[in-house]
């Protein structure tokens, strides 16, 4: 039921920060939605690093102990995270990105308020973000079959703070773009859909299936870092925005990490070290 409940919470929160620019009319500017995606990023890399990974192997670990299963195919899972990594990697070079921040800043930028006039890519930026919220939402259903709780909400966390602002920037540049009102919402509900949907259905699937399980969690850290990778790497090339655009990222990881911290001081995650 609760979790049930989060799938809720989760498309509520997409649908309302995917709406929001439709009628705010640019009161939040570009630099200010390019720091929440920094500190976001930030939570995402610590998620997967702190906790995604380590209840990876903890899974396969526990199950094979003694076995020598784990120990013979360690490259194995650590691969999956190469897979998950390379995966939105080729999205990325098909044209099915994920990365509308920048499109959105530099139309703002260069065209004011206007209207874009590019559907192929209004498309591939619409159905890159629903694989990548698809992504977001095999991690959340991953971390929920695993039967931690604690390590479940913590994953959450890190995939609605980044989500929340993504959805904001795929209704901004819908904004911009010259199709109707109908299907724009059509767009971002599509986008607000994919990831309780796929936590459902992950949560279903990889429910008693440790192995699957494993490779399922190592798979998302790996989609994890490639997306807190590339979100950031355009500020930091910039000589203007570098260093703020690290110290965000930083910012983002050492809060998460003092929150697992808190997690584990109060007993609530206990198999990640």
């Amino acid at each position: 039921m609760r979790f049930a409940l989060l799938a809720i919470g989760i498309f509520v929160l997409s649908m309302a920060a995917g709406v929001a620019p439709l009628y705010m009319h640019g009161r939040i500017k570009a630099a200010t939605m390019q720091r929440i995606t920094g500190v976001s990023s930030g939570l995402l890399l610590a998620s997967a690093l702190l906790i995604i990974v380590p209840e990876g192997f903890h899974v396969i670990e526990q199950v094979e102990e003694g076995s020598g299963w784990f120990t013979d195919r360690t490259q194995f899972l650590v691969a999956m995270i190469l897979v998950g990594f390379i995966a939105m990697l080729v999205l990325e070079g098909l044209g099915v990105g994920h990365s509308i921040h920048e499109e959105h800043h530099d139309h703002s930028e260069e065209h004011g308020h206007g209207h874009l006039h590019h559907p192929e890519s209004t498309a591939a930026i619409g159905i890159g973000l629903t694989v990548h919220a698809a992504a977001d939402g095999l991690a959340i259903g991953s971390s929920s079959a695993s039967d931690e709780v604690g390590l479940t909400a913590l994953v959450a966390l890190a995939v609605i703070l980044h989500k929340a602002p993504a959805a904001f920037s795929l209704g901004a540049f819908l904004s911009h773009t010259p199709q109707n009102r109908s299907r724009t919402l059509r767009n971002i509900g599509l986008f607000a859909l994919a990831t309780p949907v796929f936590m459902l259905v992950s949560r279903a699937v990889l429910g008693g299936a440790d192995a699957l399980l494993a490779g399922s969690l190592l798979f998302s850290a790996g989609t994890f870092l490639y997306v807190a990778t590339v979100d950031t790497l355009p500020r930091l090339h910039s000589p203007e925005s570098g260093r703020s655009a690290a110290a965000d990222v930083i910012v983002g990881a050492m809060t998460f990490a003092g929150i697992l911290l808190l997690f584990e001081s109060f007993g609530w995650i206990e198999h990640v070290h």
